[in-house]
């Protein structure tokens, strides 16, 4: 054991070439994907929580019961979409970062608009009519709302974030784990574990705590310059 740290460290220290492309690949596919799901999320879940349509209380529980979608499958239906024989096949994505990507933002878009639609719903309680008196549309309410939750905001991307970085099971599937290609540090680890490399298994650990704690960090720093500027 005291060997295995000793090495995991020197990886650390002496910023192993193989740490430093997987978690580069870890890092970019997930925030790719995360920032798509902010995009589509985040109007989304606005819009649903300032609209009143029949069905409304129904698409809420559909969005709910996305943010705990199961990954393997997300991860078995876009290798079916991308396999070949599937309807994009052409396309060429399938053991490719992009369809990573695709199968981390299927993960993140739900649970970034059930959050959002949540903290804005809170927001309209309390600026609601007064947007409403205004005539706004709904589009511009949502909008306005947005802006004034922003900070609020950040623990639907945080989640999103969190979950993205730790997944394992979709882009195991449609990434196939390929050696300088297609390997996160969750495959990484798993695989390592397996093989035996710990000190690999455990350098890649290591980064992914530091990231993690890196993004909540900043996050509460966030929290607490908002706090100081408008409360």
């Amino acid at each position: 054991m005291s060997e295995t740290l000793r090495e995991t460290f020197d990886r650390l220290w002496t910023l192993d070439r193989d740490v430093l492309a997987i978690a580069w690949l870890s890092l970019r596919v997930s925030l790719t994907a995360v920032g798509i799901g902010l995009l589509l999320g985040v109007p989304l879940g606005s819009l649903i929580a300032v609209l009143r349509f029949p069905g409304r209380d129904a698409l809420v529980g559909l969005l709910n019961t996305f943010m705990g979608l199961p990954p393997v499958i997300v991860g078995l239906i876009l290798y079916l979409a991308l396999s070949r024989s599937g309807p994009l096949g052409s396309l060429g994505l399938l053991f490719t970062p992009t369809a990573m990507v695709a199968a981390q933002a299927v993960l993140a878009t739900p649970l970034v608009a059930a959050l959002t639609r949540q903290v804005i719903a809170d927001a309209e309680a309390h600026l609601g009519e007064q947007l409403r008196s205004l005539r706004l549309s709904a589009p511009r309410r949502a909008a306005v709302l947005i802006y004034d939750a922003r900070f609020s905001l950040f623990t639907a991307a945080l989640a999103a974030f969190g979950r993205a970085i730790s997944e394992i099971g979709a882009v195991l599937v449609v990434g196939g784990n390929i050696d300088g290609h297609t390997r996160t540090m969750t495959t990484a680890i798993s695989l390592e574990t397996q093989k035996g490399d710990l000190s690999l298994a455990l350098a890649l650990g290591a980064v992914l705590m530091g990231l993690v704690l890196a993004v909540n960090a900043a996050a509460a720093l966030l929290r607490g310059h908002a706090v100081k500027a408008y409360g």
